[in-house]
């Protein structure tokens, strides 16, 4: 079995559909097996974002993922990371196909929902990073 890190961004908690991602994901098959509501601030969200913090508009991206609370979730499964970014949809909210989380709910790029590791070794470490390193 597969782990990954899946969190719900701050859009998502804000317009009430945790539930209804959550049920996707769990309907899909895959199990959550850890799962907390957080406040991110800058320094994790720097760390997090380190491929991008340099760009012109990760200010934005913080302001953004510091409005409010996000969840956190360890989510386990066969093939759990390809089978959670195709569950996602794509970043991009106007490339995502409807039927995927982002397709069906992403009001903008910016706005999309839901994050979710793109491999294995980033989910491993994406997962110590939110939940501690025992996780």
């Amino acid at each position: 079995m597969e782990r990954t890190y899946i969190m719900l961004k701050p859009d998502c908690v804000k317009r009430g559909l945790m539930g209804e991602v959550i049920n996707r994901i769990e309907k899909k098959g895959f199990k959550i097996t850890n799962m907390k509501m957080m406040n991110l601030d800058e320094a994790i969200l720097r760390e997090h974002y380190a491929h991008i913090a340099d760009k012109p508009f990760f200010p934005g991206i913080l302001e953004y993922m510091t409005s409010g609370p996000v969840v956190a979730m360890i989510v386990e499964g066969e093939n759990a990371v390809l089978g959670m970014r195709t569950l996602m949809g794509a970043t991009k909210y106007e490339d995502a196909l409807a039927g995927t989380i982002r397709g069906d709910y992403a009001t903008s790029t910016g706005n999309n929902i839901i994050h979710g590791s793109d491999s294995v070794e980033n989910g491993e470490i994406e997962i110590k990073r939110f939940f501690g390193p025992n996780a």
